[in-house]
């Protein structure tokens, strides 16, 4: 079983665009995106500097932007994903790129939400100077009453000896002079806030006004919930859970315990592919992995397909 997955906020890298440019229709299309959002997704996946990628308002749009354009070159029409793919899913922003993948909103729909969203989470990160740090390495048992001693939320549980902790500058600075006991490395992340956190509560809000203009369609693939790794099957429970998801604990580790328990064989992250598949690759042995990062990967990718598909349909039925 193939599973599609989605990055979250900080994989972006300047320029990381322009490959894609070259393809038949990406620049339209992303003008298209960027005309209905009122921001230049062109601009800012092309030229500009990282400290404006880091933008909440810019980085989110931007990152669901390269996910859908990536997933639409290996999978053109709705159907053409729902034939082959077994689950789709995305790491915190990445939902929503996931909502649209799996049917649930239209691509320009998801665009619109993730503008609102940044926009919103945006506004809530600048009332209180805030951030995330990924901690690697260390038992779960001594990092989160580690994270609770210094006021710091367990934000991104991403499973394979990895959390990302959030708070407050002073709380993240504290963190990385005393990390927890077994932790290598406590590396600051490249996001503008403490998302998944109660410092986004406001946020909340502006998304839950947002939503009630969308009509949501049933997921036509499985549609696997950072909130605790469940399927989810109505068009309505995906909406209320990426409304409720922005000041809430992304639960990743427990969205591939349920890639696993669903059968998966492959795993192939939409661009800007490499971090979810790191996470994959130690949690999931035996998973084919393969991360969408330039265009230069869609004829691996799309092996990968075809060989997930040729190893479900040899597979015995249930």
């Amino acid at each position: 079983m193939l599973v599609l997955v989605a990055p979250g906020q900080g994989a972006q890298t300047p320029g990381f665009l322009i490959p894609w440019l070259d393809l038949p229709g990406v620049e339209d299309r992303l003008r298209e995106w960027s005309d209905a959002i009122d921001l230049d997704l062109v601009h800012y996946g092309t030229k500009a500097t990282e400290e404006e990628i880091r933008d909440t308002a810019v980085a989110q749009p931007l990152l669901v932007a390269s996910a859908l354009i990536s997933a639409r070159q290996l999978f053109p029409a709705a159907g053409d994903l729902a034939a082959r793919v077994g689950a789709v899913a995305g790491h915190s922003v990445g939902e929503l790129a996931a909502a649209a993948l799996a049917g649930t909103l239209s691509d320009t729909e998801a665009m619109t939400l993730v503008r609102r969203r940044g926009l919103a989470m945006a506004e809530a990160a600048a009332v209180t100077e805030t951030g995330m740090a990924a901690l690697l390495g260390g038992a779960e048992d001594v990092v989160l009453p580690h994270l609770e001693k210094l006021g710091l939320t367990p934000a991104n549980v991403n499973g394979a000896g990895q959390i990302v902790a959030a708070g407050t500058a002073e709380q993240i600075a504290a963190l990385v002079e005393n990390k927890p006991e077994g932790t290598r490395r406590v590396v600051p992340l490249k996001v503008a806030g403490a998302f998944h956190t109660h410092h986004m509560a406001p946020a909340v809000s502006a998304l839950e006004a947002a939503v009630a203009e969308l009509s949501p369609a049933d997921p036509g693939t499985r549609y696997v919930s950072n909130r605790d790794g469940q399927v989810v099957t109505s068009g309505q429970d995906v909406v209320g859970r990426l409304v409720g998801q922005v000041a809430n604990p992304v639960r990743w580790d427990r969205c591939m315990e349920t890639f696993q328990q669903l059968g998966a064989t492959a795993l192939i992250e939409a661009a800007p592919g490499g971090t979810l598949t790191g996470l994959a690759k130690r949690a999931l042995p035996g998973v084919k992995t393969l991360a969408l990062k330039t265009p230069d990967d869609l004829d691996a990718a799309r092996e990968l397909i075809a060989t997930a598909a040729d190893a479900a349909s040899a597979a015995p039925a249930e």
